[in-house]
């Protein structure tokens, strides 16, 4: 990217365990968000915001230089991630669905969007999800 160029890109992103299995919980959690977060600032440009989910999923808030391709980096943290949770394993314990959800904001959201994330427990406990932050499809 020009030196003298400006971005403010940012990203909800949303991926499911596979079969929804309900395995993101204790070490496994800690370890998985850890990595996530250390993949994605190996990323040049890349700043992740915000870590979070339940037990069946994950959501991510990042900003995101334009010269970065969405589908393939969701893929690298995918799959870097699984691999690296069923290597500390030593079994598979850890598989994404294919897929995600992706939705951009503007910087003036990046508050509520990190609160959002910090209380995905609260919300499916109450109900009170925001449909557009939990969707991995279009059906």
């Amino acid at each position: 990217m020009p030196r003298h160029s400006f971005s403010q890109i940012y990203l909800h992103i949303t991926f499911h365990t596979k079969d929804n299995l309900r395995i993101i919980r204790g070490k496994l959690k800690d370890y998985l968000y850890d990595y996530l977060r250390a993949r994605a600032g190996k990323t040049p440009g890349v700043k992740l915001e915000a870590v979070g989910g339940t037990d069946d999923h994950a959501h991510l808030a990042a900003r995101v230089p334009p010269t970065l391709l969405i589908s393939d980096w969701i893929g690298q943290m995918k799959g870097a991630s699984s691999h690296y949770i069923n290597q500390l394993a030593r079994r598979k314990v850890l598989d994404w669905q294919d897929g995600y959800g992706v939705v951009s904001f503007g910087p003036e959201a990046l508050p509520a969007v990190c609160r959002y994330i910090a209380e995905q427990e609260e919300h499916h406990a109450r109900g009170t999800l925001l449909e557009i932050f939990e969707r991995t499809s279009e059906e």
